[in-house]
């Protein structure tokens, strides 16, 4: 990453933190991939049960894996052949991870889901959710966040099933009806009721979608 860019982002990310901070939420810098898992692991008490969205950023950095080896008690949804029964868990689970599709300068989160499952333990069940989030994904504002969950992330992220959408052809958003969508709910995190609960791991790097 150019010398610049990365300065300019361990800045903003300085105002996105405190900007969290001011939602009830609790941020963290991480100057790379490396950093980022040291953080996370930080915040999961050997013993917990760990669980996750299809969040690509967390296997980008490698936590995934290190959870998987580690003594965690890890629900893998690809080890599952009842994927309802794995997402289930995930409401009762000691931590919960996540990728976000956007992040808006002032500290609102912004997710898009298909099934649902992951923006749903976002909102409600687990005891504690980190995400983890590159700073490709800091917007200007939640307008800006918003286009860019639904412009940007999930074409990408279409890209992934082998589903009908116009935006997995085209590689743009048709606000489609169509039914292999995967946008059916859009979270937005303004605020964390219960302080201690909603941690965020800015990495200075490029992840995810």
């Amino acid at each position: 990453m150019n010398e610049n860019v990365f300065r300019r982002n361990e800045r903003l990310a300085a105002t996105v933190i405190k900007n969290l901070e001011n939602r009830n939420m609790t941020g963290y810098y991480a100057a790379n991939k490396e950093e980022a898992v040291k953080t996370a692991l930080e915040l999961i008490p050997e013993g917990t049960t760990v669980t996750m969205g299809g969040g690509t950023s967390i296997e980008e950095i490698g936590l995934k894996e290190v959870l998987k080896k580690g003594k965690y008690d890890f629900i893998d949804h690809d080890a599952y052949d009842d994927k309802r029964a794995a997402a289930l868990k995930a409401y009762d689970a000691d931590v919960f991870l996540a990728g976000a599709n956007a992040l808006s300068q002032n500290g609102v989160l912004v997710n898009i889901d298909g099934n649902s499952n992951r923006v749903s333990a976002i909102a409600f069940g687990p005891r504690k959710v980190i995400f983890i989030v590159g700073m490709n994904k800091v917007c200007a504002d939640v307008n800006a966040a918003l286009k860019r969950a639904r412009n940007t992330a999930a074409p990408m992220n279409a890209q992934r099933f082998d589903i009908d959408t116009p935006c997995r052809k085209t590689g743009a958003c048709f606000d489609c009806l169509c039914p292999d969508t995967i946008c059916c709910q859009f979270l937005i995190t303004r605020y964390s009721k219960h302080r201690g609960r909603i941690h965020v791991i800015l990495v200075n790097e490029d992840l995810g979608f």
